[in-house]
């Protein structure tokens, strides 16, 4: 049988380090958290509408992609 002193101290110290564990994952999330809603705050505020040549340009990516996938399922366009 072990000394219960010995049981005692092995709980603390476990305790001890998952404790820390708790503290350390809380500073990362919030940390993430303030680093999310920085950006999001930065996005709104600089948000411009898109200029034509952008349009047409996503436009024209948007039509190559229709095409590639009609050329992956096999329909003649």
């Amino acid at each position: 049988m072990q000394d219960p002193l010995i049981t005692l101290t092995l709980a603390v110290a476990a305790l001890t380090g998952l404790a820390i564990v708790a503290a350390t994952a809380l500073r990362g999330w919030n940390g993430w958290l303030d680093l999310k809603r920085a950006e999001l705050a930065r996005g709104s505020d600089d948000a411009a509408p898109p200029s034509t040549a952008t349009r047409i340009e996503v436009a024209d990516l948007k039509e190559r992609i229709r095409k590639l996938e009609a050329i992956a399922a096999g329909v003649d366009l």
